[in-house]
């Protein structure tokens, strides 16, 4: 099982400035942020599924299709308890479903969603080393910069390391499957405690690693690889220019909103 998501591909979007994968991360953010209308939502949505099919992203896409499936499914279910507008097709003590409180949690659903795929294409076209560059690029700290690209890189590990005990375990006559939901949980205590006691291990040699190679010597240190910016990245930020400000016209002008029914 891959646990990173980083698809190694040759597209326009993998040869990207880093600084511009990064700027587009947060445009999409942005965009995202300003609009609750699921109509509005379309066209972003639109946009980031061709950005899947031209970088190949699909098979990251079709590993969290259920957690698309439930964000949008259960934010819709749960805003109609929260969200009592609108003239109700069913007015009960806990439960009002209008048609304004099924478009808004429609909308918030895919807001969700659209958030995790933009999460997922930007970790299937950037490596670890340009998030961290850039980072450094647009003036984040390099310490900073290196401590959020480490988490990005440590999970993934943590995760593999968490995986081979279980397997590990399981060889010993070990079963996590069987039992209740609590009898299962409780099994996994005997994998949290070897994966913490790693973690440590892991993060002690990599603070020794690191005082060896003098990090923190210099507040800007060199890279080994130089990203040029060429014309593609200068057009590509002149899209995600036009695509924040557009998202942000949307709610200015208020066609963003839900009315209220």
């Amino acid at each position: 099982m891959a646990i990173y998501l980083y698809l190694d591909r040759d597209t326009f979007v993998h040869r990207l400035h880093p600084t511009v994968k990064v700027v587009a991360l947060f445009v999409m953010f942005w965009s995202v942020y300003w609009v609750d209308n699921p109509i509005a939502l379309l066209p972003l949505g639109i946009f980031m599924l061709w950005v899947a099919q031209a970088t190949g992203s699909w098979r990251n896409f079709y590993r969290y299709r259920w957690y698309f499936l439930i964000l949008i499914f259960t934010t819709t279910i749960v805003w109609m308890f929260f969200y009592r507008r609108g003239t109700p097709l069913v007015n009960l003590p806990f439960i009002h479903v209008s048609r304004t409180s099924l478009v808004f949690g429609l909308g918030r659903g895919i807001k969700l969603a659209e958030l995790l795929a933009a999460s997922v294409l930007f970790l299937s076209t950037t490596r670890v080393e340009e998030f961290t560059v850039g980072l450094a690029k647009l003036g984040v700290s390099y310490r900073v910069g290196f401590a959020i690209s480490l988490a990005f890189r440590l999970v993934p590990l943590f995760i593999d390391s968490a995986m081979t005990i279980v397997d590990a375990q399981k060889l010993r006559g070990y079963d996590f499957d069987h039992g209740r939901l609590f009898e299962r949980m409780r099994r996994y205590v005997t994998v949290v405690i070897p994966v913490f006691m790693a973690a440590l291990r892991r993060a002690n040699n990599m603070a020794m690693a690191l005082e060896a190679r003098g990090f923190g010597l210099r507040n800007r240190p060199t890279t080994l690889i130089e990203y040029p910016v060429v014309g593609a990245d200068v057009l590509a930020a002149m899209t995600l220019f036009v695509i924040g400000a557009g998202y942000f016209l949307i709610y200015y002008t208020g066609y963003g909103g839900i009315a209220v029914r």
